[in-house]
């Protein structure tokens, strides 16, 4: 007996959009929008300089010094808290930090609400094109800090980490001694801090306090720079661009 073939019925997709798909899929496309504007407002608000347009410490009354172990203490006599602050002149983190809070940060040192003790590093010696560029730009920092001028000084390490300065890490070239004497001069410093950086004659003493500085950051359990300690604690100071207002 013959069987009669059964011809393949081929499958035609039916329409499934209506009203209601479109208006979802509307929906979706306007939520996703306001997620990536939301968090792009955040980001940019997140790194947005605090007290923008303050600038550096200008209170003639604050005092700079190098202390024994090659700290440098910002802050007036008699301030409320005193942080450690540790950072390297190369590491783009700690520029982030600068740009963030540095305005805000002068302005409690003026108002005498913060001192801060910087820590200044040189591991990152070995991604600068001299190889030597971290522990140049510390003794500069210390040939300032040792004339006495706050001003100076603030001016001269906020002008370090600005994006025109700071060299970039595995960089075609970083800044000669002459050069970094030339930042410091236009920060305001003197002539002998001028000529200290010129000569490079505390890129010595720099050398040895960041050995002294990389050895209490470790101690402290920080992962590295920038590291900010108060009172024995890590604070988060990248994670929380509110951490300068939560001191006090």
């Amino acid at each position: 007996m013959s069987s009669k073939k059964v011809k393949p019925v081929k499958a035609v997709p039916q329409a499934t959009s209506s009203r209601s798909t479109y208006i979802l899929g509307g929906l979706a496309v306007v939520v996703i929008a306001v997620v990536v504007i939301a968090g792009v407002l955040w980001s940019s608000n997140r790194s947005k300089p605090r007290n923008e347009g303050y600038g550096g410490v200008s209170n003639s009354a604050v005092q700079v010094t190098t202390e024994a172990d090659g700290a440098i203490l910002l802050g007036l006599p008699d301030a409320t808290t005193t942080i450690d602050l540790y950072e390297d002149p190369m590491c783009p983190y700690c520029a982030e930090l600068e740009h963030t809070n540095g305005q805000e940060i002068a302005q409690k040192i003026d108002e005498g609400a913060l001192a801060v003790r910087y820590h200044t590093l040189d591991f990152l010696n070995r991604l600068s094109a001299s190889g030597d560029y971290s522990s140049r730009a510390a003794g500069a920092l210390m040939c300032v800090a040792d004339s006495g001028d706050a001003i100076a000084f603030s001016a001269f390490h906020g002008a370090l980490f600005t994006p025109d300065n700071q060299p970039a890490e595995n960089g075609s070239s970083d800044h000669s001694n002459a050069e970094l004497a030339d930042i410091a001069r236009d920060a305001g410093a003197n002539d002998d801090a001028v000529a200290c950086v010129t000569d490079g004659a505390k890129v010595e003493a720099a050398t040895a306090a960041a050995q002294t500085g990389r050895a209490a950051l470790a101690a402290t359990g920080a992962a590295g720079t920038p590291a900010v300690i108060v009172d024995g604690t890590v604070v988060d100071a990248l994670g929380n661009p509110n951490w300068v207002a939560d001191l006090n």
